[in-house]
């Protein structure tokens, strides 16, 4: 057996340097073996690198989401916890089967594909209308004004908010969304607005059972499987979760791509040429850029060698999904940003039975946002000094706190002229 190299992870990623750019941490990590030790929350863990041996775990059910499946593991939410956050760690992410299946099953009778496509139109209309306001300025800042409202005015609509109520609702979740509210502080300091949000859930929830309509808590409310529904607080988790994991993949898949696409100039000129290049491009900028660097832990339900490592039973395994997407074992030339790459079996979403339910809606939305912004934009650069962009502290959420860009609609009338002729 291999007695794996110790490692802290908050040390190794908690300098701006690493923040700006954490590529040659991974480098290092997996340098140093596929499976390292460290000690974060959960006690004594373990580490995977590697991509063989992340996908190896996803997809393996001796280890278990859920602490409570390990025999005599007991669950991270205590008695201490406030109500909403024993709540949110009991959701579907951290469940194992039977609970998983179920929960997942009637998740999926309401968020179906059909309506994620029947949203299309829709997406195309706000991502013009923020286009529209954009356009008007020199220097845009990214983050704020396209990549954070645009998901957050689509999911708000998703979910059936009532018009009157969208724009108080976007300010709460902006707030409860803000970079502070990642970090142990942070969510300590919106407490109170995480309260409101739960009220807020729970009066939708309310009237959209008596009031159904053609959304997602609707279809959520009346969601059934063989005589069983979504109870009350698994709805609220449940939209927690669109909300929280959904919405912010989403944003830093828009902002983390354009920017990697502006920094690889050729890249950007060939998107522009061939557009028809978007879905690869999308699963590249998912690859490359990494908008989630790692995945809810899993735990060993028995004693199990992996890569020549015992890894007993109650281990706490991270997985470094972005490290595996830029392991060059399977992806060549892996810090390379390849459009064309193909084929590209990235696990930016995650891999088995918790893929992420939200993937079909961010790749939409992301397929409609970029080209617009490129067709809208001949000219995109960075508005500051890369040095000067700032990262958000949380190296399990890769984005950006705000990405200005110089832009111009110079010579977009005369594409538009050359286009119609």
């Amino acid at each position: 057996m291999t007695n794996p190299v110790r490692v802290d992870l908050q040390r190794e990623f908690g300098t701006p340097e690493a923040r700006a750019n954490p590529v040659p941490v991974y480098a290092k990590l997996r340098k140093l073996g596929p499976v390292l030790q460290t000690k974060d929350l959960f006690g004594e863990g373990f580490i995977l690198t590697r991509y063989e041996q992340v996908v190896s775990v996803l997809k393996d059910p001796r280890f278990a989401n859920d602490r409570r499946s390990v025999p005599g593991g007991t669950s991270i939410d205590k008695w201490w916890m406030p109500a909403i956050l024993r709540m949110l760690v009991s959701s579907m992410v951290l469940k194992d089967p039977p609970d998983h299946r179920r929960l997942r099953n009637l998740v999926q009778k309401a968020f179906t594909q059909g309506m994620v496509e029947n949203m299309n139109g829709r997406l195309e209309q706000i991502t013009e209308e923020l286009l529209d306001a954009a356009a008007r300025k020199p220097v845009v800042d990214l983050m704020a004004e396209f990549a954070l409202p645009l998901p957050l005015t689509v999911i708000s609509e998703m979910l059936g908010v009532p018009e009157a109520e969208r724009v108080s609702f976007r300010k709460l979740i902006s707030k409860i969304l803000d970079p502070l509210a990642i970090s142990p502080a942070g969510f300590i300091l919106n407490y109170p607005n995480m309260i409101r949000l739960n009220r807020f859930l729970r009066r939708l929830v309310k009237l959209r059972r008596e009031q159904p309509g053609n959304d997602l808590v609707t279809a959520l409310v009346q969601a059934e499987e063989g005589g069983d529904r979504l109870s009350e607080d698994e709805l609220i988790s449940m939209v927690f979760l669109l909300l929280f994991a959904g919405h912010e993949t989403t944003v830093n898949l828009i902002g983390n791509g354009v920017l990697a696409l502006v920094r690889h100039p050729e890249q950007l000129q060939k998107l522009r040429e061939q557009p028809d290049l978007i879905d690869s491009a999308i699963e590249e900028m998912l690859r490359f850029t990494n908008p989630v660097g790692q995945v809810a832990p899993r735990f060993a339900k028995e004693d199990v060698e992996l890569a020549g490592v015992r890894i007993s039973q109650g281990s706490v395994i991270n997985l470094l999904i972005a490290s595996a997407n830029l392991d060059e074992a399977a992806f060549p030339n892996a810090d390379t940003l390849d459009i064309t790459r193909g084929p590209n079996r990235h696990v930016s979403f995650g891999y088995g039975i918790h893929y992420c339910l939200g993937a079909p809606l961010a790749r939409l939305e992301a397929r409609v946002a970029i080209p617009a912004l490129l067709r809208r934009f001949p000219r995109i650069e960075l508005g500051v000094p890369a040095e000067k962009l700032r990262w958000r502290p949380n190296m399990g959420l890769r984005g950006l706190e705000a990405l200005p860009l110089s832009v111009s609609t110079a010579g977009s009338a005369a594409a538009a002229g050359r286009s119609a002729a």
